[in-house]
């Protein structure tokens, strides 16, 4: 038997997968080489026959892979002398990134104000935001969520509101009545991706490029990326005991927008002062400005009465309140409502429709009938015990005399405080060293504005969230930190 005659190109390294396309595979083989220059023009490919026979499959699958790669330009046929590749360019440059247009006005923004990556993982202590969401009812959660998706009504299966499913609204509207002391209609509701889509919003509706925004200093910083990625000046206003000082505020000028959070202030802790509130009122309807009220650990008071929102107080529509069910029940579950006026909820909910269309409805669904049955206000009486228990534990616990730390202060509201320090040297002395032993705190000066005037050592502290985990964790991170601290 005479031997198989030599190949014009080595292809045998080819390998096909019978399980798999043989015709596609062989041409995407080919279109490889044909492109990185393995086969390159004028090379004469084997003849269908021969090629069938070297990787032991049918002469008609090989016709089909140099159809397709006829087809599309990569080989070319000669009368009497076979199939060649095609004419190409053999200067194959190193392929570089595409550099695409100039990035408009917004994306450049955005490239400029970079937040800091989201602590994620169980939480420990001290971790900033973070409820007891150990103490959630998952089981009753999910008893409700089973029976919502058992047998869910059509009319909920398409398109929603892009407000927010109504019932919900109604019963987030009178739960702020009956808590907050809030009256308004559902109507005036949007559900939320949590409270930084409702600031979010209101960063792209009520803010044009150049416009200036009030914002506290130190601050929640997320909520100054969003109005800065909006096109906003930020311009910090200091943040004393009573909270925003109204009298700096005043001495901004051009400035017809404030984000506040008045019931427990991000990230010092304080509360904003009924007599700021009312000159903070006054400033909105002297400017025709807004307010944005962030209700920040608005449900956790541990003693006196909560003092009215800002919202309740509002006479003039000048107040956008933003809300959130993350601090009460865990922050994964993505679920916040703002509360508008009424001039106002339309073009909002109409802004809302373009990012995301609706809100999922089962979460909402289930979040109606959550708080319907009564699970929501128990949940909320039970996690205020716990925020207590654990703040009573950290203060209890605490060294009392830390070289270069002030006392610890008195903790009336939320879920997190702020010690002061005497220097941002210490302050990172006591940050990293918390940290290398696993327990985390963040330092005060990460949320000051790169433009504050204030002396640098002015902006140390330390802010410690209490309310992540057990008290006796809390206990054991203490004693870790007296060993790290060398207490």
């Amino acid at each position: 038997m005479p031997a198989t005659p030599p190949l014009p190109v080595d292809l045998s390294g080819i390998r096909l997968d019978p399980g798999q396309g043989l015709s596609r595979q062989l041409y995407q083989a080919l279109r490889e080489r044909i492109l990185d220059g393995r086969l390159g023009s004028r090379t004469r490919l084997p003849a269908t026959r021969d090629l069938a026979a070297l990787l032991g499959i049918s002469r008609n699958t090989v016709t089909r892979a140099f159809d397709q790669l006829y087809a599309e330009g990569y080989v070319e046929g000669r009368v009497g002398d076979g199939t060649y590749v095609a004419e190409l360019s053999t200067a194959r440059p190193v392929p570089q990134p595409p550099a695409g247009p100039e990035p408009g006005p917004a994306l450049q923004r955005l490239q400029n104000h970079h937040l800091p990556p989201p602590v994620t993982g169980a939480p420990r202590a001290f971790r900033i935001g973070v409820p007891a969401f150990d103490l959630f009812p998952f089981e009753t959660w999910a008893r409700l969520q089973a029976r919502f998706w058992r047998k869910p009504s059509p009319a909920r299966l398409g398109y929603g509101d892009p407000a927010g499913d109504w019932a919900l609204r109604e019963l987030v509207a009178a739960y702020l009545r009956s808590s907050r002391g809030l009256s308004c209609d559902p109507a005036q509701v949007v559900i939320t991706c949590g409270a930084q889509q409702a600031i979010s919003l209101c960063a792209q509706l009520l803010v044009q490029p150049g416009d200036r925004v009030a914002i506290e200093n130190p601050g929640y910083r997320a909520a100054g990326h969003a109005f800065a990625v909006a096109g906003a000046e930020l311009c910090g206003v200091p943040v004393d005991n009573d909270g925003l000082d109204s009298t700096a505020l005043a001495q901004v000028e051009d400035c017809r927008l404030v984000y506040v959070t008045p019931s427990h202030q991000y990230p010092t802790g304080v509360t904003l002062s009924l007599a700021r509130r009312l000159e903070l009122l006054e400033w909105a309807e002297r400017r025709d400005g807004w307010i944005v009220e962030d209700d920040y650990d608005g449900e956790y008071r541990y003693s006196g009465t909560p003092l009215a929102p800002l919202a309740s107080l509002d006479r003039q529509g000048r107040v956008i309140y933003v809300g959130t069910f993350c601090k009460i029940t865990f922050p994964a579950l993505r679920l916040g409502y703002m509360v508008l006026p009424p001039a106002l909820a339309e073009s909002f909910a109409q802004r809302r429709a373009l990012d995301m269309r609706h809100s999922e409805i089962g979460t909402q669904a289930v979040m109606a009938e959550f708080i319907a049955a009564g699970h929501f206000q128990r949940h909320v009486r039970r996690m205020r015990l716990a925020a207590r228990a654990r703040r009573d534990a950290l203060l209890r616990d605490w060294p009392e005399a830390i070289p270069g730390c002030a006392p610890m202060p008195s903790v009336d509201a939320g879920l997190h405080l702020c010690v002061r320090v005497d220097s941002l040297a210490r302050e990172r002395q006591l940050v990293d060293a918390a940290r290398a032993v696993g327990v985390e705190m963040n330092g005060l000066s990460e949320y000051w504005l790169e433009t504050s005037s204030e002396p640098v050592d002015n902006r140390a502290g330390l802010v410690l969230g209490f309310a992540a985990v057990p008290e006796a964790q809390i206990a054991e991170a203490i004693r870790m930190l007296r060993r790290a601290w060398c207490l």
